[in-house]
């Protein structure tokens, strides 16, 4: 990935020599291997990268806005020189000023008593990749300038300076954030946010459990079409009169609410043996078998077990039945 970078170095504990006459500063640190947001240089990256620095164009401080923007006039301050990498280090070079510039005595003191007044902070595009938290600068491909700028990074961005917004790209500068950093800082964020969020999950489960009983009673239904399925009964979204005095919707609303599957089972199995009766047809028989003893059906009025038909004593309630559509409907219910 290719990056806008404008990395801030000081010449703290660098042995300078200032050439007045020449308006010269000689071995100023421009970039070292370690930024100060952590990013890291690969030192084959600066080695490559020297000959790049060679009469790169100094200004007093970066542009404002875009980085590649025109540079006033006025800000022109000079130009490096004779850069060479030094292994472990960084990059090193000779600063050629302007002796006649508004700044230089301010920069002449500085380089002579207080080098970590001033640094220099290069503007370059850079091919970057990243290896798990961190940065790493594999190649620079192209130096815009090696602007001289007072202080360092205040705030971890792509941007190692300070300054304000005037100082930096309104896209690049990008502040990281810790949420303990938005707790003491945006309170009232936090809880606003948090309270979002809990509305959001809110709302979320109940969809959830929207869903998961519109699936279920989905999958019920199913089962109680299978179970109606195999004992002969209609299907529930039969239009046939009949069926429908057979599966009424309070039935069918008694097998949905029902969890055990056995006792669904067991509820269609004594309306399949009832319709069965009365209309003097031979009983099915349960997969599972039927585990009531013939004479216990007999007595509870269902049918014999010589001819599987109704007992005599619900014979003349069956033909009665079979001719009184009410009498039927009273009979299964």
């Amino acid at each position: 990935m290719t990056e806008t970078l404008q990395e801030y170095c000081d010449s703290r504990g660098v042995q300078m020599r200032v050439d007045r006459e020449e308006g010269v500063i000689r071995g100023v640190k421009i970039l070292g291997l370690q930024s100060r947001n952590g990013r890291s240089y690969l030192p084959e990256a600066l080695v490559q990268a020297a000959r790049l620095y060679e009469d790169a164009k100094v200004n007093v401080n970066h542009p404002k806005g875009n980085p590649s923007a025109p540079r006033d006039y006025q800000d022109r301050m000079g130009m490096i020189r004779n850069v060479n990498a030094r292994q472990g280090e960084g990059l090193f070079a000779d600063f050629y000023f302007n002796p006649k510039h508004v700044l230089a005595e301010q920069l002449i003191w500085d380089a002579e008593h207080a080098p970590q007044n001033v640094g220099f902070s290069h503007n370059v595009e850079a091919r970057t990749t990243r290896r798990g938290d961190q940065v790493i600068v594999e190649a620079i491909t192209r130096v815009q300038s090696v602007d001289l700028v007072a202080d360092p990074a205040s705030t971890r961005s792509l941007f190692e300076f300070a300054g304000g917004e005037n100082n930096v790209s309104s896209v690049e500068n990008t502040q990281i954030l810790t949420v303990e950093d938005l707790k003491n800082d945006h309170p009232q964020l936090v809880e606003q946010l948090c309270r979002e969020l809990l509305d959001e999950q809110q709302r979320l489960q109940a969809e959830v459990e929207r869903l998961t009983a519109i699936e279920t009673a989905h999958q019920k239904r199913q089962i109680v079409r299978q179970l109606l399925q195999e004992f002969n009964l209609p299907d529930p979204d039969s239009n046939n009169p009949k069926d429908k005095i057979i599966v009424s919707e309070q039935f069918l609303e008694l097998l949905l609410a029902e969890e055990d599957e056995k006792v669904m089972r067991e509820l269609i199995e004594e309306r399949a043996r009832v319709v069965q009766a009365l209309e003097g047809v031979e009983p099915v028989q349960s997969k599972i078998g039927d585990q009531r003893q013939p004479n216990q059906n007999c007595e509870q009025g269902l049918f014999s077990k010589a001819s599987g038909r109704p007992c005599s004593r619900d014979q003349h309630m069956t033909h009665a039945n079979t001719r009184d559509v009410k009498a039927f409907v009273e009979a299964i219910t």
